[in-house]
C-alpha cells in the first residue's frame, strides 16, 4: 500500500493512515520537502512510523510539531521503544506528546541555566524503580543525540511520565498525588513497626504493586465492592493483630485527611501485606 500524507508536520514528519485506516506519524529526513496533502511517501526516505490510536493524540502532536524540533519527538520515540521492551504495562499514546514536550522544555532550560529540582526524586527512585532505570538510560539518549547532560531530577520526571501512563488518561498531578499517598502510607507502617522495611524483598515489591492501585482507585474514586466476607474480616483482624492495628491506623489517616472509608476487604489485603513485610523483622529481633 502506497502510503500518502494527510498533513506536514515539518520537512522531515508527517501524518498518513497505514491500511486499516489508523493513523500513523511517518519520520525521515526530507520526507515532506516540498510536498503537501495527498501526495505519496517515498518508502525510501521513511526512518520510524508509529501508530497513534487516538485521533485527539495525533491533533496534540500537530500542534507540538508547530514549535518543537523533531529531534524530540525522535528521543521520545526510542525512550518509549526502549520502555516498552521493558514494562509489562501497556504505555498511552499520549506519552509521544508529553514526553516530546518535556523534553524540548528541559533541555531548553537546561541550556539557559535552568534546572529544576524534583521534590518526588528520592520516592520515585525508590518506589518506580524500573521506571527510574529506564530514565537514567534515557537522560544518556538525550546527552547522545544532544550533547546535553540532564540533571537526575529529570530523570525523575521522566519517570513519573511512564508512571502515569500506568494510569492511561490521567495526568501528571495524578501520578503525583498516587505517589504522595503511597510514600505517606509505607511511613506509618515504618513508624508503627518502628523498623526500616527491606525494599528488595518481593513481599516489598507485593505491596508497593498493591498500594499503588489502591492510591490510583482512590484518586479516580472508584471505590471497591466489599465482600461481605465477614468471617475472613474477622479472622485476619484476630490473627494479625499487630498488622491490623497498622491498618486502622491507615485507614484513621485517609479518612481524616482524604474524607475516604476504606472497604473491609481493603483491610483484610491491606493487613495480609503488612504482615508479610514486617514478620520477617518480627522474627529477627525475637530469635
Amino acid at each position: 500500500m502506497q502510503l500518502k500524507i494527510t498533513k506536514v508536520l515539518n520537512n522531515n514528519v508527517v501524518m498518513s493512515k497505514d491500511e486499516s485506516n489508523q493513523e500513523i506519524v511517518v519520520m525521515g529526513k526530507g520526507l515532506a520537502f516540498q510536498k503537501k496533502t495527498g501526495d505519496a511517501i517515498e518508502s525510501s526516505k521513511v526512518e520510524k512510523t508509529f501508530v497513534l490510536e487516538n485521533s485527539n493524540v495525533a491533533k496534540k502532536l500537530a500542534e507540538l510539531m508547530k514549535e518543537t524540533s523533531e529531534i524530540y519527538l525522535d528521543l521520545s520515540y526510542k525512550i518509549l521503544e526502549l520502555a516498552k521492551s521493558q514494562l509489562t504495562y501497556k504505555l498511552d499514546n499520549y506519552l509521544y506528546v508529553a514526553l516530546t514536550d518535556h523534553l524540548s522544555f528541559a533541555i531548553t532550560r537546561h541550556k539557559n541555566g535552568i534546572d529544576l529540582k524534583n521534590p518526588l526524586l528520592w520516592e520515585i527512585r525508590r518506589y518506580y524503580k524500573q521506571e527510574f532505570q529506564i530514565a537514567l538510560k534515557a537522560l544518556d539518549m538525550v546527552e547522545e543525540d544532544t550533547g546535553v547532560r540532564l540533571v537526575e531530577d529529570e530523570a525523575a520526571s521522566i519517570a513519573l511520565h511512564l508512571v502515569n501512563s500506568q494510569l492511561s488518561g490521567e495526568n501528571m498531578d495524578t501520578a503525583i498525588k498516587v505517589t504522595e499517598l503511597v510514600n505517606n502510607i509505607l511511613n506509618i507502617v515504618r513508624y508503627y513497626f518502628k523498623i526500616e522495611l527491606d525494599e528488595d524483598s518481593i513481599n516489598y515489591e507485593r505491596f508497593l504493586t498493591h498500594l499503588r492501585f489502591f492510591a490510583t482507585r482512590f484518586i479516580r474514586k472508584e471505590k471497591a465492592e466489599n465482600t461481605h466476607d465477614d468471617f475472613l474480616y474477622e479472622q485476619v483482624k484476630k490473627k494479625y493483630t499487630a498488622a491490623f492495628e497498622c491498618t486502622e491506623r491507615i485507614a484513621a489517616y485517609i479518612a481524616k485527611n482524604y474524607d475516604w472509608d476504606i472497604s473491609n476487604d481493603e483491610k483484610v489485603y491491606l493487613t495480609l501485606h503488612i504482615h508479610r513485610i514486617t514478620n520477617r523483622h518480627q522474627i529477627d529481633s525475637t530469635s
